[in-house]
């Protein structure tokens, strides 16, 4: 899925974790722009901020990298698409194995790994692409049928 991002609606930040609160703010701007309920804003908060996080503590610091973390919104009738970009290295998160015991009490569930699962169920369509050496990972809420 190639997506063309729009130079307006974009934050550059640096690839560190103080940068994360700018990140979710900037997601908050955009669901309301995109006329999100509160419920469905926080679940794309979540989702972006999971991976944003990941960026920044797997790809970033302990590879040793400096980078900065890109995030574009655009909005179209239907949907609001975020698109997250980094330059640590490559890493789909479709491809990471999530522990399998979602179903069971929170007691009962493996410790770690839930964050990318749970940010996979908390968009409508999540896609990923390497290109020009950089992680792009894009997030799609259909608008339409989240208003409530």
């Amino acid at each position: 899925m190639n997506v063309t991002i729009e130079e307006q609606n974009r934050l550059v930040v640096p690839g560190e974790r103080i940068a994360l609160s700018r990140i979710r703010a900037y997601i908050m701007d955009m669901s309301y722009r995109a006329g999100l309920d509160d419920h469905t804003a926080r679940r794309l908060r979540r989702a972006v901020d999971e991976i944003a996080s990941n960026s920044i503590i797997y790809g970033y610091e302990q590879s040793g990298m400096n980078g900065t973390i890109e995030v574009s919104a655009l909005l179209d009738a239907t949907t609001l698409t975020i698109i997250l970009e980094d330059t640590a290295p490559p890493f789909d998160p479709r491809q990471h194995q999530a522990p399998d015991d979602l179903d069971l009490p929170a007691e009962q569930r493996t410790i770690g790994g839930w964050g990318i699962a749970i940010a996979m169920r908390g968009v409508d369509h999540f896609a990923y692409e390497y290109t020009g050496q950089r992680n792009r990972h894009i997030f799609q809420i259909y608008r339409q049928t989240l208003k409530r």
